[in-house]
């Protein structure tokens, strides 16, 4: 009869471990069931669960182990496994998968332990913790950006609940915290959707233009109202619009000089390009800008408002369709039929209420900096890091991203 023994080893990394151990296996025809390992500062925690096909060879397997081992300077435990106990284990296994991704400027042990309390009321069994990004710095004056990956098992009975209690403890803690499925699509998304206005940029483009034209406080006011949600948008676009006839189209160029790309833009995207990934604008803003922003960034597709001027003048309207919410989603759509992806493929970001429409088409919805009712709403949020933080949503780690 075969035996199984789960074996853990500990000890300072060096080249070679996982040969000297298995080789010792080798030699008696071992079967490894399960094998995990993780190295923290050099220090190395390595596990193997091993079928060992003759009983008879356990002793002189785990006496051979132990020697080398023991000459290795490193600690080993030996524990034996009953098959009920393995079977038991397997088929927990088959159980639906997730990612819980943390993310702040400094992971706290306060966050690991409210997260995983979370998870664990949930009935969520944590399989594996990564760290994404680079190692942190202890100089405290440097940006600073950090990222730990969970990935658990389990049924959670109530999902609305289970994010609820994410996102009230990620505003309690000021981290983000992103909750999916660990599904195909995660690490096979094609196409990022961007809303460009307080999202690829820093500014809202249709207050900068008010400024200019001596009405910002008035346009301001209807473009906050906008963006939470008490607005329609389409409404209040034409509003604020009507309020701009007359300014003189030489002040777009201008603007368009000293608009500010957000946090992480230039480099989320660049990765993205170089990743062979299709991204577009979709904007209740204007296409002037917008195109400014696709020369920079090496945007794919631009869809936004055309701003309509006569005679060098702003006439206060703009031509052809207005992009609103419900326009948005329905471009996403149309790109990604275009590209011939699945919208399970597809990331969109944005930050106003009329972004929640192509948030939820998307495979991945974005809140990013958002308002309170468009955070409540999307599915996930980053409030606390830039757009590159994106990039860990999707698994990818540090070494992956530059």
């Amino acid at each position: 009869m075969s035996e199984l023994v789960l074996i853990n080893v500990s000890g300072r990394d060096k080249p070679g471990l996982t040969s000297e151990i298995t080789g010792i296996m080798g030699q008696y025809d071992v079967r490894i069931l399960d094998i995990g390992q993780a190295v923290i500062h050099d220090h190395l925690t390595w596990g193997i669960l091993a079928e060992i096909p003759d009983e008879a060879n356990a002793p002189p397997v785990i006496r051979d182990l132990m020697f080398r081992l023991h000459a290795l300077d490193l600690q080993v435990r030996f524990a034996p496994i009953t098959v009920e106990e393995y079977q038991q284990w397997a088929a927990g296994r088959n159980r639906a998968c997730y990612i819980v991704t943390l993310l702040s400027r400094d992971i706290k042990a306060e966050q690991i332990a409210k997260v995983s309390a979370i998870t664990a009321r949930h009935g969520l069994n944590i399989d594996n913790i990564s760290r994404l990004s680079a190692r942190p710095s202890l100089d405290p004056t440097e940006n600073r950006i950090a990222c730990v990956e969970f990935s658990v098992r389990g049924t959670p009975s109530d999902l609305q609940q289970l994010r609820g209690d994410f996102l009230h403890i990620a505003a309690e803690m000021n981290v983000d915290i992103a909750f999916q499925e660990d599904s195909i699509f995660r690490r096979n998304r094609r196409l990022v959707v961007f809303d460009m206005d307080s999202t690829l940029i820093e500014a809202e483009v249709i207050d900068e233009l008010a400024l200019e034209a001596g009405v910002g406080d008035q346009v301001a006011e209807i473009t906050e109202r906008a963006m939470q949600g008490e607005l329609d948008f389409s409404q209040s676009f034409a509003e604020r619009l009507a309020l701009l006839k007359g300014l003189d189209e030489s002040v777009l160029e201008r603007i368009a000089a000293r608009l500010k790309l957000t946090e992480g833009a230039e480099h989320l995207i660049s990765r993205l390009k170089s990743l062979g990934y299709r991204t577009a604008i979709l904007s209740g803003g204007f296409t002037y800008f917008a195109r400014h922003l696709q020369q920079k960034l090496g945007i794919d597709y631009v869809y936004a408002n055309e701003l309509e001027i006569v005679d060098g003048k702003v006439t206060g309207e703009v031509s052809g369709q207005i992009v609103d919410g419900k326009r948005k989603a329905e471009l996403l759509l149309e790109i990604a039929d275009k590209e011939h992806i699945s919208r399970e493929q597809v990331i969109a970001v944005g930050d106003g209420a009329n972004d929640l429409p192509m948030l939820s088409q998307a495979g991945l919805g974005v809140a990013f900096r958002a308002k309170p009712l468009v955070k409540e709403s999307a599915r996930h949020a980053i409030s606390t890091l830039g757009l590159d933080a994106i990039l860990y949503l999707i698994g990818f780690r540090e070494s992956e991203n530059h």
